[in-house]
């Protein structure tokens, strides 16, 4: 008999909230897509952020449309958390931030010089035990992840050509990975040449096992804000080159739980009318990244039931359905 894990299933199909069970966790919400809505979230989940704050967002590569404005996370910080540090690591692909040096010019193309920003892998690696996980006792990571308090995952949510749809998971799970071996341990299966050969269900899963090496880090020091604008079916590791966004814009969520956070920002998605939504749903079911979701509440990272809290209403709690009236199909001239 052999020893080897053996993939779960199921990432190509939707589960919908009645259906689930367990827990609730609470996300907030609101439709204010600016640094003002970044700071209104915020303020929600900051009061376990101590101590030194590294902020882990997708800088993007050089001029890409889709990620978060720079402009609106120089605001927020100034505002929120002038102390903080952005914080990166090198990819696992040839590109504008495969080494340190390349990294530096598109952070600096992309708007990103405005704080600190820490390539952590720059001087090395760290392994961080996975606990739990059938894939992996431990993860590689950037050796600066050592010199931080607290994390906020702050991550442009969005679809993904191999994960399906990128979240806090996939913000956390891949991108506080080094570039040589961390990334290299999820997606490269040992003893092939295809750097590639690891996908749907094995990869959602590795990646939400590295994920939990940064959230059992950080534990009861870290927070989860995605945003929900300009929703490519295309992650934004693929800059300019990226498919045009056709799903509309939503708001943004946020939890101290990385499961119901995601959970939620899919759960928004799905609410969409179908002729708005197909794309991106099409996107995440093709690569069976449902997975995610799924592995996630078997870690014990979160809950995928919650309140969805209604921060524009009098925190009003209200459904995915709810949240998504009236909002109208996506404009490039919209913003």
């Amino acid at each position: 008999m052999s020893n080897q894990p053996v993939p779960g299933t199921g990432g190509e199909r939707y589960v919908p909230m009645e259906a689930r069970t367990g827990e609730k966790s609470v996300v907030f919400f609101t439709r204010d897509l600016s640094p003002e809505g970044l700071k209104k979230l915020y303020a929600r989940i900051s009061g376990t952020l101590t101590g030194k704050l590294a902020v882990k967002l997708h800088t993007g590569e050089k001029n890409g449309p889709n990620i978060i404005p720079s402009a609106w996370v120089r605001d927020f910080l100034a505002a929120c958390a002038p102390e903080a540090t952005i914080v990166e690591t090198n990819t696992f692909y040839e590109g504008d931030r495969y080494t340190t040096e390349q990294h530096r010019e598109t952070l600096r193309v992309n708007g990103w010089t405005f704080c600190p920003v820490d390539i952590m892998d720059e001087e090395g690696t760290v392994m961080l035990p996975v606990k739990g996980g059938k894939w992996f006792t431990e993860m590689s990571e950037g050796s600066h992840v050592l010199r931080y308090d607290s994390l906020l995952a702050l991550t442009h949510f969005k679809g993904h050509m191999m994960g399906g749809f990128g979240g806090s998971n996939k913000n956390l799970g891949i991108g506080m990975a080094d570039g040589r071996i961390g990334k290299k341990m999820i997606h490269q299966r040992e003893g092939s040449d295809d750097m590639w050969s690891i996908n749907t269900e094995e990869l959602m899963e590795r990646i939400a096992e590295s994920t939990k090496a940064t959230v059992d880090h950080f534990a009861g020091h870290i927070a989860f804000l995605n945003v929900l604008r300009n929703m490519s079916v295309s992650c934004d590791c693929e800059g300019t080159a990226a498919q045009p966004v056709v799903t509309p814009n939503i708001g943004m969520v946020a939890s101290l739980d990385i499961l119901a956070v995601d959970q939620a920002s899919v759960d928004l998605v799905y609410a969409l009318n179908p002729a708005d939504n197909k794309a991106l749903t099409e996107r995440i079911e093709t690569r069976h990244g449902l997975r995610q979701l799924s592995y996630m509440k078997e870690l014990g990272m979160g809950n995928d039931r919650y309140e969805l809290i209604d921060v524009d209403h009098d925190d009003a709690v209200i459904t995915p359905a709810q949240a998504v009236e009236g909002v109208i199909p996506f404009s490039p001239f919209a913003l």
